[in-house]
C-alpha cells in the first residue's frame, strides 16, 4: 500500500507582465502563476504526485489556501483506494459538506480542485509507468466510466452511453495511437497575436510561425476595433489565405458589440471567435453563433464545470468546446466534458499557454482522439511557447504538432530551481 503523506502547495508567480507576454483585451498585464500541488507518499522509491492550478497573479495565494482546505481530505488516502474508485474520489473532494458552500465547483475552491485531482492523476500515472494519456488509454471503457461522475449531466449523457461510446471505437484505438506516436496531434499557435505586441514583433513572430510550419494563428481582438482591423491585416500579409486565422476576445464585448463588430472582422476570413462575450451567458453565446454563421463560436477556458458546457451544447451555442485543464475540476471533470461533446458533435479544442497548461492538455486531446472522438476534423490544440523551459518534460512540437510524452505521469512536475526562483514573494525574481 502507498500512502500520501503530505500535501504541499507553493506560490508560484512569473513576471510575464513585463514583457506583456499573455496580454490581451481583458488581462492587460499578467503575471503568469500557478497554485503548485506535491502530494508524497510513503513509497520507498520517493513516488510523488504533482498538479497546478493556473492564475495569472493576484488572487493566486487565495487558491494556495483552498488547496490547503482540501489537504485533510487527501492526507492519509492510500493511492490503491484512490485508484480504484477515482470517481468517488472526485465526489468527496467537491461534495464536503462544508467547503462545498464556496463553491460548488466554480471559483477558487474548483480550481483548488483542480490542481489535487490532477496531483493524484499524476500519482497513479508514475506508479503505473505510463505517461497519463497512456493510463487513460489502456483503460478500458468500463474502468474508465469509474473515474467519472456524471451528477448533474445525466439528462445529456449517461455513464452506459459514454460506455457505448468508448466501445465503439475500442477495437481501432491501436491505429489511432500509433499514428499520434509518428505524426503527433495538430495545433495552433497564439504566439503572434498577444494584444500588447507592436506590429513588427507581430510580423516577425508570424513569419517565424510559417517557417516553422504553423497553418493555424490566433490573433487577440477587442482592445479597439480599427487597431483589431490593422493587426489582422498584417497576419494576413504574412500567414496568407491558406493558413486559418482565428480571433478571442476574452470576454470584453456585449452580445450584440461582439456581433457587430465580428462582422467588420469578417472580410479577414476568422475561423472562430473565441470569448465573444461572459463566459457565463449562454443565451448570448447562441444568439452570436446564430448571427455570425459561418464564422465559428470557440469558449470553455472560463467555463467552470460540466453543467455550464451541457447548457452550452445542449443550447448549440457553441462551434468549438475549449475545455481548460484546470477550470474545470481536473482530469475527472474534463473527461466528462469530452464524452458530452463527442455526443453533440462539436470537437474539443483545449485551451492552453499559461503556465502548464499546454503540458496537461496535450495529455487530453491524444485521449480524445484515440478514444473518444476518433477524429482530428476541425481539431486543433492550442500551443504558446512561454515558460515550458520550468518543467521536468515539457511539451515536444515538431512540424506545428504535439508529440506525445513519453515520461511518466502527467507533464507537469517544475524543476526544484524554477520553483525557488518563481516562490511569492520571497523568490528572487520577485525581490526588489
Amino acid at each position: 500500500m502507498t500512502t500520501i503523506t503530505t500535501l504541499s502547495v507553493r506560490d508560484i508567480r512569473f513576471p510575464t507582465s513585463r514583457s506583456l507576454d499573455g496580454s490581451d483585451a481583458m488581462n492587460a498585464a499578467p503575471d503568469y502563476s500557478a497554485t503548485y500541488v506535491t502530494l508524497e507518499t510513503d513509497a520507498p522509491h520517493a513516488l510523488t504526485g504533482h498538479g497546478l492550478t493556473f492564475t495569472i497573479g493576484r488572487g493566486n495565494e487565495i487558491c494556495v489556501r483552498a488547496v490547503e482546505a482540501l489537504a485533510p481530505l487527501v492526507v492519509g488516502k492510500t493511492l490503491e483506494e484512490i485508484a480504484s474508485d477515482m470517481g468517488a474520489f472526485w465526489r468527496m473532494l467537491t461534495s464536503d459538506s462544508q467547503l462545498r458552500w464556496i463553491g460548488p465547483d466554480k471559483g477558487a475552491i474548483h480550481l483548488a480542485t483542480a490542481a489535487v485531482v490532477n496531483a493524484a492523476w499524476d500519482l497513479w500515472a508514475k506508479a503505473e509507468g505510463k505517461p497519463v494519456w497512456k493510463l487513460l488509454v489502456d483503460m478500458s471503457p468500463e474502468e474508465l466510466v469509474r473515474c467519472l461522475d456524471f451528477r448533474y449531466v445525466t439528462d445529456a449523457i449517461t455513464p452506459q452511453e459514454a460506455i457505448a461510446m468508448l466501445h465503439r471505437h475500442a477495437a481501432t484505438r491501436s491505429e489511432r495511437e500509433n499514428e499520434m506516436l509518428a505524426r503527433g496531434y495538430p495545433a495552433y499557435t497564439t504566439s503572434a497575436g498577444w494584444l500588447g505586441y507592436d506590429d513588427d514583433k507581430i510580423r516577425r513572430l508570424a513569419r517565424e510561425g510559417v517557417a516553422q510550419g504553423w497553418t493555424h494563428f490566433k490573433q487577440k481582438v477587442g482592445g479597439n476595433l480599427d487597431e483589431d482591423m490593422r493587426r489582422a491585416r498584417i497576419l494576413r500579409e504574412e500567414i496568407g489565405q491558406d493558413r486559418k486565422l482565428m480571433m478571442d476576445a476574452n470576454q470584453v464585448w456585449d452580445v450584440d458589440e461582439a456581433i457587430a463588430n465580428m462582422r467588420h472582422l469578417a472580410q479577414f476570413d476568422p475561423w472562430w471567435i473565441e470569448e465573444p462575450t461572459s463566459p457565463d451567458d449562454i443565451l448570448g453565446h447562441a444568439a452570436i453563433r446564430r448571427r455570425l454563421a459561418p464564422i465559428g463560436v470557440a469558449t470553455g477556458e472560463h467555463c467552470q464545470n460540466r453543467v455550464m458546457f451541457k447548457q452550452l451544447l445542449q443550447a448549440h451555442a457553441i462551434d468549438f468546446c475549449q475545455v481548460d485543464s484546470c477550470r474545470l475540476g481536473g482530469l475527472n471533470e474534463v473527461i466528462v466534458v469530452l464524452l458530452m461533446a463527442a455526443k453533440f458533435g462539436v470537437p474539443v479544442c483545449p485551451h492552453a499557454g499559461g503556465v502548464g497548461l499546454c503540458e496537461y492538455v496535450q495529455h487530453i486531446s491524444l485521449f480524445d482522439y484515440i478514444c473518444v472522438s476518433a477524429s482530428l476534423e476541425n481539431r486543433v490544440l492550442e500551443y504558446v511557447d512561454h515558460l515550458h523551459e520550468h518543467f521536468v518534460d515539457p511539451v515536444v512540437i515538431r512540424n506545428g504538432r504535439y508529440m506525445p510524452p513519453q515520461r511518466p505521469g502527467y507533464s507537469i512536475e517544475m524543476h526544484a530551481a524554477s520553483l525557488d526562483q518563481h516562490d511569492f514573494p520571497n523568490g528572487p525574481v520577485w525581490r526588489p
